[in-house]
């Protein structure tokens, strides 16, 4: 190719951006924009991501529906995608947001119980279908949702039901025999072990879903006179599938520039503890393996160092060290060390304790391939 061809193309790509082209021009750029992404992804850093971002995101505005569903399509499988476009594509007209409600590990469950409440049954039905639908997503789509999602949520096998979802949904099984059906049949709920815990509905179930398919089995009635979601979490204890999805989640939430304090009270108060451990990699700006290493060898000392770095308040401290995934729970004796040490230290004097481990971690790393060369020597 000549140079007056290349500078042709990259004239075009120039017009591409300003809206400046042909609508098929517009479109290809696109979709091959998308897929060198798809190819690259697990090799760029966070700026060539946000450069990916910025300018998939103007051509989002400029292309037709089928082209975004063929970016769309490209983009649901990509454990670390632009997050700026993710969202923005999942919350476009149905066919292009399917593929990503469906299979998007980008998403965040912030993010899909926004969709949720915006969107259309169609996006809720969607959601319902994921491989795993987390316990405040499920409820959310009952909360919102019309017949049809709620159905298909409650014959997901992978969708968690909490306690608050489940009266919910009791409710509405009262005139629904086939979500009463299906509600009998998840294997993982638990019909007598909630005995007193929903007291002021226990009756109205036991009657109710008996009687919306017009019999009364005395064996469903001696079950039935509570619902309770039966899959107990185990708050102590590193998930590396979980870590997987939670810090490309994280990531796509730094794209869009939304990683911050509100973010981290969110992780802490909802128990998302991996999400939070992530949240820590990405904005001390140290690599992943690091944060796993601290909470496999429950290093206290170095989590107290590097959150009080980032300038945390005690209360988000103290609520986000209860929830991350450590290799054993914290006991009272840790809770009551971590507080003191936190309060002991102050901001500047944590950054700098940190800056110097930084510092000396960095040398050290360069130093290795050195230090290999004389040893083979």
């Amino acid at each position: 190719m000549s140079e007056f061809d290349e500078g042709s193309r990259a004239f075009a790509s120039f017009r591409v951006l300003n809206g400046e082209d042909s609508l098929s021009e517009r479109d290809q750029l696109f979709r091959n924009m998308a897929k060198l992404f798809s190819y690259v992804s697990d090799r760029c850093d966070d700026d060539q991501v946000a450069q990916y971002d910025e300018a998939l995101c103007l051509l989002a505005e400029l292309v037709e529906v089928e082209a975004r569903v063929h970016v769309a399509k490209i983009l649901a499988p990509l454990q670390r995608a632009p997050g700026t476009v993710v969202v923005k594509l999942a919350n476009d007209d149905i066919e292009v947001a399917r593929p990503l409600l469906e299979f998007s590990t980008v998403l965040s469950d912030d993010d899909l119980i926004e969709i949720i409440a915006r969107q259309s049954e169609a996006h809720r039905l969607a959601i319902a279908g994921r491989a795993v639908v987390p316990e405040r997503v499920g409820e959310a789509i009952v909360e919102h949702g019309e017949t049809s999602s709620v159905i298909r949520l409650v014959r997901n096998s992978n969708a968690e039901f909490g306690r608050s979802t489940l009266e919910k949904l009791v409710e509405r099984a009262k005139t629904n025999a086939e979500i009463a059906a299906d509600l009998r049949n998840r294997a993982e709920i638990d019909w007598k072990s909630l005995r007193g815990e929903i007291d002021s509905v226990a009756g109205k179930v036991l009657e109710s879903l008996g009687e919306v398919d017009g019999r009364f089995d005395p064996v469903t009635a001696g079950k039935v006179n509570a619902v309770v979601y039966n899959r107990i979490r185990n708050r102590a204890g590193f998930n590396g599938q979980e870590w997987k999805v939670a810090y490309n989640q994280v990531k796509a939430l730094h794209d869009r520039k939304q990683l911050d304090e509100r973010a981290m009270t969110r992780f802490a108060r909802f128990g998302y503890g991996h999400h939070a451990a992530a949240a820590l990699a990405v904005m001390l700006r140290v690599s992943p393996e690091i944060v796993v290493k601290w909470l496999a060898s429950q290093d206290y000392a170095a989590v107290t160092v590097a959150m009080r770095a980032l300038k945390m308040e005690a209360e988000l401290f103290l609520a986000t060290v209860a929830v991350l995934p450590w290799r054993d729970l914290p006991t009272e004796a840790d809770r009551t060390m971590v507080a003191s040490r936190f309060a002991a230290l102050d901001d500047e004097e944590a950054a700098s304790i940190f800056e110097l481990w930084r510092a000396h971690s960095f040398r050290r790393r360069a130093a290795a391939p050195e230090t290999r060369v004389a040893m083979r020597a």
